[in-house]
């Protein structure tokens, strides 16, 4: 079963997306479905949702959506907001539609709050102001984080909102004026 097993990647050409495309290549694990954003607008829930049917993946891992360093976050606020909930949405809405059972929705630690106790516990999350630099995006990935949790308390789903925390690494975006810190500090 786990070779036969359909995951679509969506964002596969980001930096985690492709760490996980590589890991699943090297253990020889399930069939991928990739697919490029000039092929598929992830923004499109009517495309999304044909390609959804059409392919009928086993699993849903949803590494997809605008990024960016503070800079990127100050200066196009509503572009991370809007792409990044139309992405998540449709997603998990088509997955909804095609009753896939596993998805996995990444997140970002940013949707806790900045003045937040020391070490980050998960009950901290919506318990204070968010980073105002980045408060858009943060507000995106709560409302995907909030999406899945609904679905699954609705319709008894088992989908999955992760929060990975500082990711920099291998196909990072290392341009000083609109990547994270840690690469920005590595250029």
């Amino acid at each position: 079963m786990k070779k036969e097993l359909r995951i679509f990647i969506a964002g596969h050409n980001g930096m985690v997306g492709k760490s996980l495309v590589n890991y699943f290549t090297k253990k020889k694990f399930g069939k991928l479905i990739l697919v490029s954003r000039k092929e598929l607008n992830l923004e499109n829930f009517a495309k999304v949702n044909q390609f959804v049917k059409k392919k009928k993946p086993h699993v849903i891992i949803n590494c997809a959506g605008r990024v960016g360093g503070i800079l990127a976050n100050s200066e196009f606020p509503t572009e991370f907001l809007n792409e990044n909930i139309q992405i998540q949405t449709n997603l998990i809405k088509s997955a909804f539609n095609f009753n896939i059972k596993h998805l996995i929705n990444l997140g970002s630690s940013c949707i806790y709050p900045k003045y937040s106790k020391q070490p980050i516990k998960e009950e901290y999350l919506l318990s204070g102001k968010l980073e105002q630099t980045n408060e858009a995006y943060a507000i995106a990935k709560i409302l995907g984080l909030k999406m899945t949790e609904f679905y699954n308390k609705q319709y008894k789903t088992n989908y999955i909102s992760l929060q990975p925390t500082n990711l920099y690494g291998e196909n990072d975006n290392f341009e000083v004026k609109s990547s994270h810190v840690i690469p920005a500090l590595i250029n």
